[in-house]
């Protein structure tokens, strides 16, 4: 079902409006062009594909939280309302709209400048490059995990296990299942979710 606009401007809402084939037009040469980056710049290929390997796993905790403190943040000053429906309550209100699955560029791209920028300082050159593609697949793996559970039926078993839980978040309890490429982050925080009959057996046991 189609969300609301967020701006008033047909312009401005048009950007907040994204076509899933657009974080990897976006993205994907950047990825290219920073492998190609650290090869040309002396690193080693096995240590491009570790490099890059590793940069995947840091994205892990990104993704987690970045969803549980920056997309679940309620802000109580004036206004914190709409800007928490327009960084994430939109979402939730209206969760099947297919045209807000992925992130916009206009929120992705000063995010991956600022990464990128921590990956230079605390990594250095050439070092960061790969690195920077690898959290770059990374976040590409989870726009487009949670388009898929969103917008199809997954047929695999790990990806009916990833659809249960982010629905789980979504109509059952939001403070739960942070994680959407992956559970491992809420597995060790704590904030898996729990089947419901589960969920109201431990209510019961604490009340």
């Amino acid at each position: 079902s189609a969300s609301p606009p967020m701006f008033q401007s047909r312009f401005l809402d048009f950007f907040t409006r994204v076509h899933p084939a657009v974080p990897a037009i976006v993205y994907l040469p950047v990825v290219a062009v920073c492998i190609w980056l650290g090869i040309d710049r002396g690193l080693a290929t096995g240590t491009t594909i570790l490099l890059t390997i590793a940069g995947v796993v840091i994205w892990t905790p990104t993704e987690y939280w970045l969803h549980r403190l920056v997309f679940h943040w309620e802000p109580k000053f004036r206004g914190g309302d709409r800007l928490h429906f327009m960084i994430h309550g939109v979402h939730h209100d209206h969760p099947n709209d297919a045209m807000r699955l992925v992130m916009p560029p206009g929120a992705s791209i000063p995010l991956a400048i600022l990464f990128f920028g921590l990956f230079v300082l605390i990594f250095g050159t050439p070092h960061a490059y790969p690195l920077f593609a690898g959290f770059l697949l990374g976040y590409l793996t989870y726009d487009y995990t949670h388009y898929h559970v969103h917008h199809h039926t997954p047929k695999t078993k790990l990806g009916k296990k990833l659809r249960a839980q982010h629905m789980r978040h979504h109509f059952q309890d939001h403070r739960y299942g942070f994680g959407v490429s992956s559970p491992l982050w809420d597995v060790i925080f704590r904030t898996l979710p729990r089947r419901r009959k589960a969920a109201q057996r431990s209510e019961a046991s604490q009340s």
